[in-house]
């Protein structure tokens, strides 16, 4: 009986702390190796002579390799636990992200890229596989909140003071750039080996391919690429939009807003965490504000559509933060990994696919807006599995 009140009776926040820090750490590197690319691609593709084609994929490969990737990181989780998996993943993100500062040419610095690219896939279902063996069950949606607050400052940092303040420190050196904001992840994968603490019951080893005749399999995933087609495909056609709309001079404060609104939305979720995290309610209608706010970026003018794409950005990261918690909620800590690589590996597919899809439109019809109703469509499509989502909660299985 001490030993079962040990594992009810929450820890005291200072040893939560740093399993904490560690969380948000991890989360900050599923996005920054991605999101420096982005402001340096000018300076790399004069380098190399880049086409735009490749320029592009310097963001869009990694993001399809998250979709790719996810199986071997269930893999790994069920073969060498999570723990090793995310400091395992966490060592080739590192040597595809530092490989790329050190390319001679464009066929090298695209196999660094998918390289860093897998990396970061096996990261993604780690991290929600190791909540419940590091947090009591009370605490994992704010593990969740706390890792997810991680990744989308991850996003807001990477793109943002990449140029302004790390390039310059650097002699403007892209290579250096590049180098410096990885190596330290090396630290962070070193410092994963120091909580001792493993709250879940040993895990056997089991299935790793994603169940799919598990119906949850396929409705997060599809409503993750909800989330993420939207925050993605906007992104990508927010230049060619504001200047078919004429206001092509914004762009610098809309991609500005747009990128803060994910911060703003990791914040309000480690407050809302726990009373939203595991609730279909919440669901729907972050999900419905995101189609909403995308709709009012076409129909509205001027900042009043900016202000649109900000909320929806906003709306779309809570949404986020609301899917990737719900793996570790739902099913044993056994199945936690085999369910989120499941969810990632149709949510990403979607989420590079979709807007993918609308810019073969765009470029057919010659109309921007045509990639975003391609979005919307789809988004319509998906929204009603929402409200058929089975968010019972099931318990851990002992182990025989």
């Amino acid at each position: 009986m001490a030993s079962s009140s040990a594992t009810t009776t929450p820890p005291p926040p200072a040893k939560l702390l740093p399993v904490a820090v560690l969380l948000w750490l991890s989360g900050v590197y599923l996005r920054i190796p991605i999101l420096v690319a982005p402001p340096l691609a000018p300076f790399i593709s004069d380098e190399l002579a880049l086409s735009q084609v490749l320029t592009g994929a310097l963001t869009t490969l990694p993001i399809l390799m998250l979709a790719i990737g996810a199986m071997p990181g269930s893999l790994a989780i069920s073969r060498l636990g999570p723990r090793n998996t995310l400091a395992l993943a966490m060592v080739i993100m590192v040597i595809g992200s530092a490989s790329r500062g050190l390319v001679p040419d464009a066929t090298t610095l695209m196999v660094a890229s998918a390289v860093m690219g897998l990396g970061i896939a096996m990261m993604q279902p780690a991290l929600p596989a190791l909540l419940p063996r590091w947090l009591q069950p009370h605490h994992v949606a704010l593990g969740s909140a706390i890792y997810m607050n991680g990744l989308l400052m991850g996003e807001f940092i990477g793109a943002g003071i990449t140029l302004p303040l790390v390039m310059p420190l650097l002699d403007n050196s892209w290579r250096a750039t590049l180098i410096a904001w990885t190596l330290p992840a090396l630290l962070v994968a070193a410092a994963l080996y120091l909580p001792k603490r493993d709250l879940a019951p040993p895990a056997r080893k089991g299935a790793w391919l994603p169940d799919w005749k598990n119906p949850l399999t396929l409705r997060l995933g599809l409503l993750l690429g909800l989330s993420g087609c939207m925050f993605f495909g906007l992104n990508a056609y927010m230049g060619n939009l504001l200047e078919q709309q004429g206001q092509f001079d914004r762009l610098p404060q809309a991609l500005f807003w747009y990128n803060v609104a994910q911060v703003a939305a990791s914040l309000l979720m480690l407050k809302m965490a726990r009373a939203w995290v595991g609730r279909r309610g919440p669901i729907i209608i972050l999900a419905s504000l995101s189609i909403a706010g995308t709709i009012g970026i076409l129909l509205l003018d001027g900042w009043w559509s900016i202000a649109s794409a900000t909320f929806m950005s906003c709306v779309a990261g809570m949404l986020l933060i609301l899917m990737v918690a719900l793996p570790p909620l739902l099913v044993s800590s056994a199945e936690t990994g085999r369910l989120s690589a499941g969810t990632f590996l149709v949510g990403y597919t979607m989420a590079f696919s979709v807007p993918m899809l609308g810019g073969v439109i765009a470029d057919w019809t010659g109309d921007t807006r045509h990639a975003i109703l391609t979005m919307i469509a789809y988004s319509l499509l998906v929204l009603p599995l929402a409200f058929t989502l089975d968010l019972e909660r099931k318990k851990d299985q002992p182990v025989s």
